[in-house]
């Protein structure tokens, strides 16, 4: 099943995608109750009634899907490739930092380019969302916890990222956390181990990689993860960018206005936002 958070008729919705439309889902004050049951080992205590409300998805506004987690953690550094066009040297444990829920958008909605900076990037990933929450969830147990997937663009503010030891900063700009266009049902997704990602910048691919590239996998970032905190229903987890991203170019390649982003996972669809710059913004 294809979750998503749209707003139609001026007003924020939850629905299901069915076909070119989205449907209202009964209840649908909130997509939380729908990752919960629609994990690994759900019985499906909720289902979709095909009588609810439509509109065409090319009618409505696609909002995030989750849009206030109490957690979005994101993963650095894991895949190889981007630990070498880095130049750093793999970590023993996941590198791993926040992201604001405030600083989420929506499919389509404009990616906003600060003008703080000139130097905005790409960093297409997998989403994990949390369904069943839990702690010190064992690394066997992990994937039973997993409520659905989706795509996500960290897109960062490379010089920002860089002032200081912590990455926080650069990656918690307004508006520079695409997420969507929905989330796929975890037990629509048969292998998140090998799904293959892609970010394109203006139709060129920029980024190419497999999630089964992973240096800490799924599972494994869920058991660290949940060992120093709870993981609740919508949390998000990040998995990290494969290697492609702009600054580490020669030269370095940042977006710029009216560029559009693209990412691409197999199973889940194609997230797409275009770049426009704040006011007095530095890029050209």
């Amino acid at each position: 099943m294809k979750l998503m958070a749209f707003r139609a008729d001026g007003k924020a919705r939850y629905g299901w995608v069915d076909g070119n439309q989205v449907r209202a889902l009964p209840g649908g004050d909130d997509l939380r109750p729908w990752l919960l049951e629609r994990g690994k080992a759900a019985r499906y205590a909720l289902e979709p009634d095909s009588s609810m409300p439509s509109w065409a998805l090319t009618d409505v506004e696609f909002l995030p899907p989750v849009a206030d987690p109490l957690k979005i953690l994101c993963v650095g550094l894991n895949y190889h490739e981007h630990v070498q066009e880095t130049g750093r040297s793999p970590a023993g444990y996941p590198t791993l930092f926040t992201r604001f829920a405030d600083t989420q958008i929506g499919h389509g909605a404009p990616i906003v380019g600060p003008a703080a900076s000139d130097k905005l990037d790409w960093e297409g990933e997998l989403a994990v969302l949390i369904g069943l929450p839990g702690r010190n969830i064992p690394e066997a147990d992990a994937l039973s916890h997993v409520g659905g997937y989706s795509c996500f663009n960290d897109v960062s503010v490379r010089d920002w990222q860089k002032h200081g030891t912590q990455w926080t900063p650069g990656k918690n700009f307004p508006a520079t956390g695409p997420v969507g266009p929905w989330i796929v049902t975890a037990d629509e997704i048969q292998d998140s181990s090998r799904l293959s990602i892609a970010t394109r910048v203006n139709g060129i691919t920029m980024q190419s990689a497999n999630t089964s590239q992973l240096i800490f996998s799924i599972p494994q970032l869920i058991a660290y993860i949940s060992r120093f905190t709870p993981l609740g229903t919508g949390d998000v987890i990040c998995t990290g960018t494969p290697g492609g991203v702009g600054f580490a170019r020669k030269p370095p390649l940042y977006l710029k206005d009216g560029d559009v982003v693209e990412v691409e996972i197999e199973g889940i669809g194609v997230l797409r936002n275009a770049v426009v710059l704040e006011a007095g913004s530095a890029a050209v």
